[in-house]
């Protein structure tokens, strides 16, 4: 196909055989989409860009979606030499696009930080995280289940003012409130002393413990929610 033969807006099918280049052995044959832009590659060779139609993109594979987000590449669309699409007939509305773009952003939220956040997206599964109570409730529910008290730990922050320090060391006791904006609240205990404290401002010593990766993984997703 010459640079004549096709047009932005032009619906195109990728040909039989075509290889993903992000992933290897990932055959692209039959995706389908629209050409948003036509450009040269640092040869002078053309390329086309093409945005995903609302098919391809519902069955588009959860492993690609996710080594886009994590390199930080877009997965909704892709270049192409002209010589690897042929035109086609467009099979959705460019509004059914966006609706399936909406959802694959919800299901895919955090999986540019790789295992962790699909270990985080799978604690949020059944929840609107535009709901914070919701959201926090989650994660005690899951932390709940997954945690082994006592357990020692260290203060990373919180409060400026306060008894407890940066670096000081803790026995946490159990899961003690949940409120809207700190969140998930633990008992703890320095000395004779007790006192809540917000779990995201703290870290388990252990870190070969089973309480280890829960801790920190809700502390990933206090910090970047």
């Amino acid at each position: 196909m010459k640079k004549n033969d096709i047009e932005i807006g032009d619906s195109v099918k990728v040909k039989k055989g075509t290889l993903c280049t992000e992933i290897k052995n990932l055959c692209i044959e039959g995706w389908q989409g629209r050409v948003s832009e036509i450009t040269e590659d640092e040869e002078d060779n053309m390329l086309v860009c093409i945005d995903w139609d609302s098919i391809t993109l519902k069955n588009m594979p959860d492993s690609f979606i996710e080594l886009c987000e994590e390199d930080g590449s877009e997965y909704n669309s892709m270049y192409l030499r002209p010589d690897e699409v042929e035109l086609t007939q467009a099979r959705d509305k460019e509004e059914e696009v966006e609706e399936v773009i909406e959802n694959i952003s919800k299901t895919h939220a955090w999986s540019y930080l790789g295992e962790e956040g699909k270990r985080i997206q799978k604690v949020l599964a059944d929840v609107d995280e535009e709901d914070e109570m919701a959201a926090f409730e989650a994660w005690q529910n899951y932390l709940a289940k997954k945690l082994n008290f006592p357990f020692d730990a260290i203060i990373t922050g919180g409060p400026d003012k306060g008894p407890l320090k940066t670096g000081d060391k803790v026995i946490v006791k159990r899961i003690s409130l949940v409120e809207d904006f700190y969140g998930i609240f633990v008992e703890l205990r320095q000395g004779r002393n007790r006192y809540d404290h917000p779990l995201c401002d703290m870290e388990v010593i252990n870190t070969e413990s089973s309480n280890f990766q829960p801790v920190n993984d809700y502390s990933t997703w206090y910090a970047n929610h």
